[in-house]
């Protein structure tokens, strides 16, 4: 029986147009995703380097795009969190028959993103028991250390945990503690039918 259940949040919640960054920031200059990058995007979301350091960075990537600039071409993946979405949650929450908690991969700048456009980000947030933030617990998935983070900080059992997470890489990682999970597609499912989707688990 599932008493768990973690949610990601990109593409589980908020809707992510995940090339658009790098498309973006394409537009700014010569940017090339090299293995540089990608550690140093690691980096960010983990918290290792702090937001002013990791504008910097970007700025040199791209033949020093102001500052405005480099910020929207990095925030250009967040997209819009359906009404809907919210309202299921709520009720979730308000039923108060699961432990629910959040376990995003994300970093300050989106973070504040959504604080700033998405009106109602306070009420979304007070429906998890917990909020796992990767830039703040320095942590981040695949990693099994941040799952293994999770169940510790609960005293939770992964057998009666359901993990919900749109990357295939996250979740597999996940089945691996013995946490059930859902690889949710964003293109043809939403969060709001987790309980006809996975009825074999409630």
């Amino acid at each position: 029986m599932i008493k768990t259940i973690i949610f990601d949040f990109g593409d589980v919640f908020i809707n992510l147009d995940k090339p658009a960054t790098i498309r973006e920031l394409s537009k700014l200059g010569n940017f090339s995703l090299t293995d540089d990058v990608t550690t140093t995007f690691d980096q960010y979301e983990v918290g290792n380097i702090n937001t002013s350091e990791f504008i910097t960075y970007l700025q040199s990537t791209v033949n020093n795009a102001s500052e405005e600039e480099v910020i929207n071409a990095w925030n250009a993946i967040l997209l819009d969190f359906p009404k809907h979405r919210l309202d299921f949650i709520k009720q979730l929450a308000s039923e108060n028959k699961y432990k629910l908690l959040l376990l995003s991969n994300t970093n300050e700048l989106h973070i504040d993103w959504i604080k700033n456009n998405i009106s109602f980000f306070k009420e979304f947030k007070s429906c998890f028991e917990s909020f796992y933030l990767s830039h703040e617990i320095h942590l981040r998935k695949p990693n099994s250390n941040i799952f293994n983070f999770v169940l510790d900080d609960h005293l939770i059992d992964p057998t009666e945990t359901l993990f919900i997470d749109d990357t295939a890489i996250n979740t597999k990682s996940a089945s691996e503690l013995g946490i059930h999970t859902w690889n949710n597609d964003p293109k043809t499912e939403d969060v709001t039918d987790l309980f006809s989707t996975k009825s074999d688990l409630f």
